[in-house]
């Protein structure tokens, strides 16, 4: 425990990124402490349905009337169910307002989302961070991919990332462990669609966080697919299973919980930060830490909600607003569109274990010569599940249903899901409600964010490239879908404190730093320039290593 409240580092949340901070700066000799708005959850002890079966739970997992009264915000898609209701935050506690609808779906408490996150784990390519300047589109990147390359790898080996190697350009190859498998009908429509395809497109196994051999004290994944109710194995990658056992076990780190951070307090005179300012969710008491640098890791938008709050004197929009860009640029990834079929052919064959990933097919649109009406493109996550049970309505009650439930459908069904990316445009954006206060009087978010044309030319390709691989695979019964999306809901938060080159047009440099206050780092989503179209975080979690690693040695150097 550092003396008077003063430590050499101050990590702002305690998800992804911050618990990456938290580990790369204690290993480096700092002391540092993590503050996190929310509760304690302790690693196995409090997962507290971990191993419950759904025949356990008081309504088998579902949602109450009274669940869909209290969260008004969550009920609009699938995280609101009694199975992990405990991790998702009381939406009347914190709410926020809506110019134009967006599905905020948080995690409050130590690990945050990181014990909720859907783990699928993708590298960007060199594409990617090259997009936005060849395109003109917001600003350049101020890295590359080679910048990003070795970190990667760096948080990969730590991490446990399982994925098979493809050689492939537009999806670079991880540094491994053994991939999970595909089940047979996967391995026959990968098949039949590379073949017809002439392996232009790829169907693969999903890379995710999922560790398939024991790693750092972690035991392998056992195939329960019940992640984000907490593993107590340790089976995937999370903040209580990696990054925090392994900054405690420097005795560097301090961790406050239920403490939320108002601001980070500025010295104008010397351009920096030289702490935080926090309010006790307990007690409503505030209290100050001081440190020679800040990494601001709370979640992209919430991170945006603390620079908004500092240093109002000077800049009335808040530290990092000298841009005219704080706040602006949200992204997510947009989806529930694609296509679905069964495929014949496998009715001796049934699933083994519930394997928590499913398939991957890397993006085609828009790469090397294919040229479409909209710019970036998508990739697809699905897979292949036989099920059972009979639809027949008769079968609704007693010794019937219960021997329909054991049969087995009679063909496996497939899904192809797209996951397409949202461009940054300047117009989509947050901004401070202060007529509306949270439970702690503290003013709240203003969402302002829509879909452009762009993404909604795309959603039609995603759509009708699904149904025309699932036909060239010999799928049978296809059906397309669009189920509607509104952004927020692939909770993917990024942009509104991005990366660039220039302080006129960014509210970051390239090395994650504040421009109007060097010893300020952003780590997490609010960093991001543009969206890709792949699961972001395995790159916040390099991005915060690289950082890290570049304010430590600023650091020794005394340039901050």
């Amino acid at each position: 425990m550092a003396d008077n409240n003063t430590y050499d580092a101050i990590v702002i949340g305690s998800g992804i990124s911050g618990g990456w901070a938290a580990k790369e700066l204690t290993e480096k000799g700092l002391k540092v402490i993590m503050l996190e708005r929310g509760r304690n959850i302790e690693h196995v002890k409090d997962y507290v349905n971990a191993n419950k079966d759904y025949y356990e739970l008081p309504h088998r997992g579902g949602r109450t009337q009274q669940m869909i009264e209290d969260y008004p915000v969550l009920k609009r898609d699938y995280p609101l169910n009694e199975t992990v209701l405990d991790y998702w935050v009381k939406d009347k506690e914190s709410p926020y307002t809506e110019v134009k609808r967006f599905d905020w779906y948080r995690g409050y408490q130590v690990g945050g989302r990181s014990l909720m996150w859907g783990r699928q784990s993708y590298r960007w390519n060199k594409w990617d961070f090259e997009a936005n300047g060849k395109e003109g589109i917001a600003v350049d990147w101020p890295i590359r991919y080679d910048d990003m390359a070795p970190w990667y790898s760096y948080v990969e080996k730590f991490a446990g990332i399982q994925g098979s190697k493809e050689g492939l350009d537009v999806l670079p190859d991880s540094y491994f462990m053994p991939a999970m498998e595909l089940n047979c009908a996967e391995k026959e429509v990968k098949k039949r669609m590379e073949a017809f395809y002439k392996n232009q497109r790829k169907l693969i196994i999903g890379r995710s966080a999922n560790i398939t051999q024991p790693h750092y004290e972690r035991t392998n994944c056992q195939y329960r697919d019940r992640c984000w109710r907490g593993c107590p194995f340790g089976g995937y990658f999370s903040t209580q299973s990696s990054t925090l056992p392994a900054a405690m076990k420097t005795g560097n780190l301090t961790l406050r919980p239920f403490s939320i951070v108002t601001k980070i307090v500025y010295d104008k005179n010397t351009k920096k930060a030289i702490g935080v300012e926090i309010l006790d969710a307990e007690t409503n008491k505030t209290y100050e830490f001081k440190s020679k640098i800040v990494f601001v890791c709370a979640s992209a938008l919430n991170s945006t909600w603390v620079l908004m709050n500092t240093a109002t004197d000077i800049w009335p929009d808040g530290l990092g607003s000298s841009s005219g860009e704080l706040g602006h640029n949200v992204m997510d990834h947009h989806f529930r569109t694609g296509a679905s079929g069964t495929v014949e052919g496998f009715s001796d064959k049934y699933e083994f274990g519930r394997r928590p990933t499913g398939t991957y097919i890397p993006r085609f649109r828009n790469v090397y010569n294919d040229k479409r009406d909209y710019l970036r493109g998508f990739g697809y996550q699905g897979g292949a599940g036989r099920g059972r049970g009979l639809d027949v309505a008769e079968f609704t009650i007693g010794a019937e249903l219960k021997d329909a439930l054991s049969v087995p459908k009679e063909n496996w069904g497939i899904n192809f899901h797209g996951f397409g990316e949202m461009l940054p445009y300047h117009d989509n954006k947050i901004t401070l409600d202060k007529t509306v206060k949270d439970k702690w009087g503290l003013p709240v978010l203003s969402f302002d964010v829509e879909l452009k044309e762009n993404e909604k030319k795309m959603r039609v390709d995603m759509m009708n490239d699904a149904k025309e691989m699932l036909e060239n695979a010999g799928v049978k019964n296809i059906n397309t879908y669009d189920w509607g999306y509104a952004v927020g809901m692939g909770i993917h938060e990024m942009g509104t404190a991005r990366m660039g080159r220039d302080p006129k047009t960014s509210v970051l440099n390239g090395n994650n730093q504040v421009w109007d206050a060097k010893n300020v780092f952003v780590t997490d989503g609010a960093c991001m320039t543009s969206a890709s179209c792949v699961n972001p975080s395995l790159t916040y979690m390099a991005m915060t290593a690289r950082a890290v690693d570049f304010a430590v040695n600023e650091l020794k150097k005394g340039n901050l």
